[in-house]
């Protein structure tokens, strides 16, 4: 049994409401929900958690080495664009990592096409929508069965 964390950057919280052109319809506790359900059917735990503060996503990163979180799945959202510092708190708790995005932020505007995180993550989904989410998680559990 392996143990997930799902992180949400700013403005996630807003899901269902805000621009849903560019994110859905859909609300973060239902993309929640879905996670969690298909990991307690592929017989993993899973734990989720959303700020609008950088120092909180820090926070629950540090303390997901000492839970035995064996990986990441992160939208930074915004963060991904401007934050070295969750970059460090990444790189320091060495968790293997999925970035993921709702939108494909590569037909968005210039700035949202550089990431701080895509080089240390183990991969990158974008432009899926919620399925962005559960297309890294089926990829993470992957990942994790063929290592063993």
């Amino acid at each position: 049994m392996a143990k997930f964390l799902t992180l949400h950057g700013p403005n996630l919280n807003l899901l269902g409401e805000r621009e849903p052109g560019h994110y859905g319809s859909e609300n973060l506790e239902a993309i929640n929900q879905t996670l969690a359900e298909r990991c307690k059917t592929a017989g993993h735990e899973f734990d989720c958690f959303q700020s609008n503060a950088e120092h909180q996503l820090i926070e629950r990163i540090h303390n997901s080495r000492t839970e035995s979180t064996d990986f990441i799945i992160f939208n930074p959202a915004a963060f991904t664009h401007t934050s070295v510092a969750l970059r460090d708190a990444l790189l320091a708790v060495n968790i293997p990592f999925i970035e993921v995005h709702l939108s494909n932020v590569h037909k968005r505007e210039s700035f949202r096409a550089h990431s701080y995180f895509s080089d240390i993550a183990e991969g990158v989904i974008c432009g899926f929508g919620k399925t962005s989410y559960t297309l890294a998680l089926d990829a993470a559990i992957q990942m994790l069965d063929e290592k063993g």
